[in-house]
Formats: C-alpha cells, structure tokens, sequence
C-alpha cells in the first residue's frame, strides 16, 4: 500500500490502524469530515476523493453552502454537529441527515413537533455533558435515562449518545463513561474523538468521529 499523499489518506490511515489495533471492523466506524466554517473550495477536493460525510454547525451556513454541493453529490450525508436553537429545529430537520446534538426538554419538544409535520425521521445522538462542565451544552449524566425516554415518547429515533470531553484533559476516562453510558442504555453508537484524538476514541468504542483540523488545517 502506498504511503498516504492527502489529509484524508493519512486519516483514513489512522482510523484504519486504530480499527486494527481495537480489533474492530474499519467499516464500524464513521469519518465525520468537519467543515464548519470552511468555504466550498475546501470541501470539494474532499467530496472528489469520495467522501460524503460532512459536519457543519449552523442552519445558516449549510443553506449557503450546501445546496448546489448536494445537487453535485446527491450522496453525501450531512450531520449536525453543533448547539440547536429549539427556533431551528425545522429548518434542522430538513437540511440534516443525522443530528448530534440533543440535549434538552425543549429541544426534545421542538425536534418531535418538526420531524412530525414534515413526515421525516432524523436519527439522533443525545449530547452528554461528560465532563459537568457549566460552559458546555449537554445532557447531565443523572438525566440520560429520563431524556432518553422523553424522546422517544416524542418519535424521535435516538440512536447513540455523543460528547465532547473537557479541554486540556486525558480524553480516555471520558470516552470510557460514554462507551459505558450507551451500554447501559441499549444504544449502539457512540459520537466522540477529534483530530487529536480520535484513535482513543475508536479504542474506547467511537462508531463517529469528528475530524476537522486533521482534513482542513486549522480554521483562519
């Protein structure tokens, strides 16, 4: 095999080589491509090499930005990875394939009422708070039973658990408690790992991750 040559060979690479060592199917896991903030120049070369899975934030940005992509590459998967304002969750519910980022009552609320009237089942992550910190969006780890409960009551598909650990902190014992979580409440994926340290990750249990800085370099 030749030596990887683009961004995206060398994380494909890493995630390959991580996937081998946690003996666990590469196919296991998904490369979520961020590109949030990242204009469409920078996500073309991406989408030419075959990838299809992209990470954005904002309503806002992906209605500038994605539609004539779309329109070029009807595959591609986009995954809300951001904060949702409970104002957006229609506008969510039909620009997004998969939304990582529940977290409250009345997101929960908001998201059941829009996948209701637009007849559209968006797979879900329900976001953990993982480190408790006050900064941070996220479910508390005591409420994951309960919210988890009240979204389904409200049809949404919730289909793994998500989490950001805190900053400057061995990410590990955070992955572990979110492989934990998701265990003890029957869901079978897990959103977690970035550029820094998404092998971790995937060793811990990771079915997302979340590459940005690795594919695009660093944001201006």
């Amino acid at each position: 095999m030749s030596d990887p040559t683009t961004p995206l060979e060398e994380t494909e690479a890493r995630i390959a080589r991580a996937c081998t060592i946690a003996q666990r199917d590469r196919d296991e896991v998904t490369l979520i491509a961020v590109s949030k903030t990242h204009p469409v120049e920078a996500i073309e070369p991406l989408l030419e090499q075959g990838h299809r899975v992209f990470g954005e934030n904002r309503v806002q940005e992906v209605k500038e930005k994605w539609p004539a992509l779309r329109e070029a590459y009807s595959d591609v998967e986009l995954h809300l990875i951001g904060q949702l304002q409970s104002n957006k969750a229609e506008d969510a519910v039909a620009l997004f394939d998969c939304i990582h980022s529940l977290d409250r009552p009345s997101l929960v609320k908001a998201l059941g009422k829009a996948m209701e009237k637009a007849g559209k089942q968006v797979p879900c992550f329900l976001q953990v708070n993982i480190g408790d910190e006050d900064q941070k969006g996220g479910c508390p780890i005591g409420e994951v039973p309960a919210m988890l409960e009240r979204a389904r009551e409200a049809g949404i598909p919730v289909v793994g658990l998500m989490s950001i650990p805190p900053f400057d902190i061995e990410p590990a014992p955070f992955f572990a408690l979110l492989d934990k979580l998701a265990r003890e409440n029957e869901l079978e994926a897990r959103s977690m790992g970035m550029s820094s340290d998404f092998e971790t990750a995937i060793m811990l249990g990771a079915t997302h991750v979340r590459v940005g800085t690795a594919l695009f370099g660093d944001r201006g």
